[in-house]
């Protein structure tokens, strides 16, 4: 058995994607801002889960110049529930950058979108061809999976001489008369034919020449270097509640969920389970004698799996007889919020989800 040539591989891809595909709203347009705005937010995001927020978010802020003009909690409580929030931060530097600096017009080639914040190799590529007709391969999750059963590719694909050897073959392949279409075939080939795990095969366009179809390599293939196993953060919040207003605070730490808000968290990270003792010690600097709070214990746990780690958290609710001092304000960067502000405020899933149990 022979491995396609280029131009077969590629009209036969072509030809699948004409009958096949799905209607979705960014392949309608050549606007390099629509592009890049579906791009950013499908990166580690199902098309499922994206569309809504793709539609949001071009709705909210049709061009470059909304987008930069907004403020970064309204973007990010756009973005709020697809996680990656760094995706969402980047975007929103990019948008006034280019509004700032390139006259609100994106660069039309490769290299030049290359410059921008937030923007790879993969999502280069796509603008470029998407918007632009450059010849230049998109290589994602999809284009390593049916290059590496196709062509018999063993590469690790999270190796950089993986990645490199990926990118010349999906170089060698691109359609030079139709990039674009191309790029979106190969990528649609992957995602609703050529699956991880229930690939297909009985009807497959490229059955014939599959290398690992013909040598029982479908569910091997392609070979990928596993994840170390994450570790897990306990996350104890101190809510503080003063009639009907609630303190929280904007995480401005380079951590996770950078620019979203969440209530006071003590710093043990490390334990399960606090003590009531430990609680009250931490609260000794914040409410005068005269207050001393009673501290609510929670009954629930709410847990939520990120890229390499694991948060399980634990919600203490601390009704307060006075509003908190200005000096426990400022050292703390907690704020007072009624129900409505804290509805406006973007904040993790996690932190959503306890607002919705138990205030909101």
């Amino acid at each position: 058995m022979l491995a396609p040539d280029s131009v077969a591989f590629a009209n036969t891809l072509l030809t699948w994607y004409d009958r096949h595909h799905r209607a979705l709203p960014w392949r309608e347009t050549k606007d390099p801002y629509a592009i890049w705005l579906s791009e950013i937010i499908l990166q580690q995001t199902r098309v499922s889960q994206g569309l809504p927020y793709y539609l949001d978010f071009i709705t909210t802020y049709p061009t470059v110049h909304d987008l930069a003009a907004a403020s970064s909690d309204e973007v990010l409580r756009h973005w709020q529930g697809l996680g990656y929030y760094s995706r969402a931060r980047n975007m929103h530097q990019t948008a006034k950058y280019i509004t700032e600096e390139c006259g609100g017009l994106f660069p039309s080639t490769y290299a030049g979108l290359l410059q921008l914040k937030g923007i790879g190799p993969y999502t280069a590529a796509a603008i470029a061809s998407f918007a632009f007709k450059e010849k230049v391969a998109v290589v994602d999750g999809n284009v390593y999976r049916v290059l590496a059963r196709v062509f018999g590719l063993a590469e690790d694909t999270a190796s950089p001489a993986g990645k490199k050897a990926f990118q010349i073959l999906a170089d060698s392949l691109i359609s030079t008369q139709q990039p674009d279409t191309y790029n979106q075939a190969i990528m649609e080939f992957g995602a609703i034919q050529c699956t991880p795990h229930m690939p297909d095969c009985l009807f497959c366009p490229l059955q014939q020449v599959c290398y690992a179809f013909q040598h029982g390599l479908v569910q091997v293939l392609p070979h990928k270097t596993k994840n170390k196993a994450g570790r897990t953060r306990y996350f104890h919040y101190l809510v503080f509640k003063h009639e009907q207003t609630y303190y929280l605070k904007k995480r401005t730490e380079s951590d996770i969920w950078q620019g979203l808000y969440d209530f006071y968290l003590l710093p043990n990270e490390t334990d399960p389970a606090l003590a009531l003792e430990t609680i009250e010690h931490e609260l000794a600097d914040f409410t005068a004698p005269v207050d001393y709070p009673i501290i609510l214990e929670p009954n629930k746990m709410y847990k939520r799996i990120l890229s390499h780690q694991k948060i399980v958290a634990k919600f203490y609710l601390i009704p307060l007889k006075f509003r908190l001092s200005e000096e426990v304000l400022q050292k703390t960067g907690l704020v007072a919020y009624s129900k409505d502000e804290i509805e406006q405020l973007p904040k993790a899933v996690l932190i959503s989800d306890y607002l919705q149990d138990s205030i909101i």
